[in-house]
């Protein structure tokens, strides 16, 4: 066997290539192998039977190679669904360039260890916070569109469309059928989530399927369905009719529902109730605000028939009254004071005038002034110093002043 490099004037043979893959593939050794089987072919009269071993998670599978003793001697005959671990030992034909699992020992995986890893996987999920409520997306109250998932032509898939079309005639839907078990459904299911997902126009999305036994179920309780259902941004409705031992998906996620009749309910409002409610309400609005109205109007009345609202000017005419009797007091008061001071200057002026010159000389008295010579102002001759001979006198009477000259004077007896 030449290990030169290859080039096109140079090339491997065919048989070349092939034995250096054989060489490679029997290094492995035997191994443990877990998947489903999807096909099981098989009659007494071959030596060799050859199944189909799909991944449970993936699209992916392996080719089985087993004597038919094998399978026939088997404790329970295998079915196409059947979770089994195989050992056997990686081939490679040469012959037709085909691998396959050259397999010696087949072992069915029993309800109790599905069950046991079901709870396991429950567990893991659960410490890692995806069963928690705050992850919980809360549902749309009137979604616009709803994606389902079920699969084609199932009681699932009747139930959820009559229901919710039962309920509100004008929802819509987007319907992708899958399998719903076996292999197939878990690739199947995650692809047609993904899609349903990044629709803008789908609000939520539900996952139905009918009742089942633990084996049919298995694919809702595969960690790559949790693992996407945790990843979606668009609300998920779990709807599995199932047995008691419920799959890991309706922890995941966002909503439960019992059935898939259960989740149509849950998903979709019912028109008549929304219709009933809604004339309920305007009822009892309509009640609320008679009575705010007969309220308000009685408010009113009691208003009215006050007297401040009864004659509104009842104020105003209060208030000028008030007015008009302050004036009234203030005119009095002033004309009271005038008086008062108008007769206290009548007796002054009186007074003044009973002391005043003007009165003494009314009585027959004079008034003697001397006018000095240098023309100052004249001054009352109170005595006879005052006017030696010859000095000029001023004599004021009442009804006017006569001029004199002083001839002689002489004191008092």
């Amino acid at each position: 066997m030449s290990n030169e490099p290859t080039s096109a004037e140079n090339p491997w043979p065919v048989r070349e290539v092939n034995s250096k893959v054989k060489a490679w593939i029997e290094r492995l050794g035997s191994v443990w192998v877990e998947g489903q089987l999807a096909q099981v072919n098989m009659k007494p009269s071959w030596r060799f039977s050859y199944l189909t071993l799909r991944d449970v998670e993936a699209e992916m599978s392996l080719q089985v190679t087993c004597d038919t003793a094998l399978l026939q001697n088997a404790p329970a005959p295998l079915r196409d669904g059947d979770r089994v671990v195989v050992y056997g030992k990686p081939t490679f034909f040469t012959g037709r360039g085909s691998f396959s699992l050259r397999a010696t020992e087949i072992r069915p995986v029993g309800v109790g260890e599905l069950l046991a890893r079901i709870e396991r996987l429950r567990q893991q999920l659960a410490s890692e916070g995806l069963f928690d409520a705050s992850r919980k997306l809360p549902l749309p109250y009137l979604p616009r569109c709803i994606g389902l998932i079920t699969g084609r032509g199932s009681a699932a898939e009747r139930d959820v469309l009559s229901v919710a079309e039962d309920r509100w005639p004008h929802v819509n839907f987007k319907v992708i059928n899958t399998a719903v078990q076996g292999a197939p459904a878990v690739p199947e299911v995650i692809a047609a989530l993904e899609a349903l997902d990044a629709d803008p126009e789908v609000d939520v999305i539900i996952i139905a399927r009918g009742g089942g036994s633990v084996e049919d179920l298995l694919p809702f309780s595969e960690e790559a369905m949790q693992r996407a259902v945790s990843r979606a941004i668009t609300p998920v409705v779990s709807a599995i009719g199932h047995e008691p031992d419920n799959p890991v998906l309706d922890n995941v996620a966002d909503l439960r529902a019992a059935t898939p009749t259960d989740a149509a309910k849950r998903v979709v409002p019912d028109a008549r109730e929304e219709l009933l409610r809604l004339d309920q309400l305007r009822q009892r609005a309509a009640a609320a605000l008679r009575g705010w109205v007969d309220r308000q109007q009685q408010n009113l009345q009691a208003l009215r028939s006050r007297p401040v609202l009864a004659d509104p000017f009842t104020p105003i005419t209060r208030q000028e009254e008030e007015v008009q009797r302050a004036l009234t007091m203030g005119r009095r008061d002033i004309t009271y004071l005038l008086n008062s001071h108008e007769s206290q200057v009548r007796a002054l002026r009186a007074q003044v005038s009973a002391l005043g010159p003007s009165a003494t000389l009314a009585r027959g008295y004079s008034v003697v002034q001397v006018i000095p010579r240098d023309g100052s102002e004249p001054e009352v001759v109170t005595s006879y110093e005052q006017a030696p001979p010859g000095s000029q006198l001023r004599i004021r009477v009442a009804d006017g002043s006569i001029t004199a000259a002083s001839i002689a004077h002489s004191p008092a007896d």
